[in-house]
């Protein structure tokens, strides 16, 4: 029996998954939801069993790890009788910097190294190390391994991960691309070489969900990604902006009367396909409004799937071509209509579609017959990356 908690603490939440790493089967998973604001709850599923939701105040971290704890060690609806079954405890972190290449076993110093990038991680790293800091309390004697969300991206060259900005801002105040969704972009990768049996692979991962991002994939190495300093850089999402004009940020500054923090949650918050639609972030809600004939809701559409389209050229230009682009994410996963609109018109790159097979949710395969490129939906599983990482370092 070899049983690796995983943790992904938020500000107000914990959403936790319980792994058999002898299987890789799911055992247990949950979410406590509004830490520290009125309703928190906890909803709890032990696979096989029933979902149990229980509402009661929980003021901060500690008190949702408890919960967390009781309701996997529950006698009727828990999963294992006491916390002795659970070997160790993985948790995500969103910045890891260029300090954390690997995953790390947690000791004060490596906490001490997560503190110094809240300021480039500031709404994500103090949850991580609250989430940390929790179980080593309330769970002693464990092993924690943290997960960086940057990790897989420190592999990219220097001329990918540097911005046209003096040279001393990047050595002074370490502003560069990092890249997130790491742990999703290397768990994708490995599946397509595990699908293919080769490792020389030049893969466009395309994780796209309400956070949206690409990577450029070569024998294994991240070369590139499409998120910057902050998840901010990049594609069009579900309320982010993605890329935009430096100088337009004043500009809206200005007509808008904000400061910038105010400016950093409009370009976070309020634009992308949100923003350009005024219909929703949901795609479902795009999708059904595009039908009925909003042409906002169709435009910001066509923009997000364009922007994907643009990426992928730019990173076949960056390999030297493309052997593989793999579809993850919650709209990755299930959107056969953005699917269609990324791959359509793509001939130039010896991408050959099989529109047929593309009515599908989760893993397919949708190359064409006559494709020098492998059309892949891969379901992502970022916990079990989590989960596999833990063990590689502490079992």
């Amino acid at each position: 029996m070899t049983n690796i908690l995983v943790i992904n603490a938020g500000s107000s939440s914990i959403k936790y998954q319980l792994i058999d790493m002898e299987t890789e089967d799911l055992k247990a998973k949950g979410l406590v939801e509004r830490i520290g604001i009125d309703g928190s709850a906890i909803t709890h599923t032990t696979i096989g069993k029933e979902k149990i939701k229980t509402v009661k105040p929980m003021a901060d971290h500690g008190e949702a790890m408890l919960e967390v704890i009781k309701a996997l060690t529950d006698e009727e609806t828990g999963a294992v009788k006491s916390m002795d079954e659970i070997q160790a405890i993985g948790h995500r972190v969103l910045h890891g910097g260029e300090k954390f290449t690997q995953p790390s076993l947690v000791n004060e110093e490596v906490l001490e190294g997560i503190r110094e990038y809240i300021e480039l991680g500031p709404l994500h790293n103090p949850a991580n190390i609250k989430g940390i800091e929790t179980c080593m309390e309330l769970i002693p004697g464990k092993p924690n391994v943290a997960v960086f969300d940057t990790a897989f991206h420190q592999t990219m060259p220097e001329h990918a991960y540097l911005y046209g900005i003096p040279y001393e801002a990047y050595k002074d105040h370490k502003i560069r691309k990092y890249g997130f969704h790491g742990t999703s972009h290397r768990f994708v990768a490995m599946q397509v070489e595990k699908i293919l049996g080769r490792k020389d692979l030049r893969i466009v991962t395309c994780h796209l969900g309400n956070g949206s991002s690409l990577a450029a994939v070569k024998d294994g190495k991240c070369i590139d990604t499409t998120m910057g300093l902050t998840p901010l850089e990049g594609l069009m999402m579900g309320t982010r902006s993605g890329d935009i004009d430096p100088a337009a940020i004043p500009y809206l500054m200005h007509k808008y009367n904000m400061t910038a923090e105010e400016t950093v949650t409009y370009l976070n918050k309020k634009c992308g396909v949100l923003g350009v639609s005024g219909v929703s972030s949901d795609f479902r809600d795009l999708e059904a409004a595009a039908e009925e004939g909003n042409e906002k809701a169709q435009l910001a559409l066509d923009m997000f799937c364009y922007r994907i389209k643009k990426y992928i050229g730019a990173y076949a230009a960056a390999m030297g071509g493309i052997d593989v682009i793999a579809f993850a994410g919650g709209i990755g996963e299930n959107d056969n209509i953005v699917r269609k609109a990324v791959l359509t018109d793509m001939e130039f790159l010896g991408v050959d579609f099989n529109e047929a097979a593309n009515n599908v949710r989760g893993d397919a395969d949708l190359t064409g017959p006559n494709s020098k490129v492998k059309i892949l939906v891969v379901s992502t599983n970022e916990e079990l990356m989590i989960a596999r990482e833990t063990k590689s370092l502490v079992l």
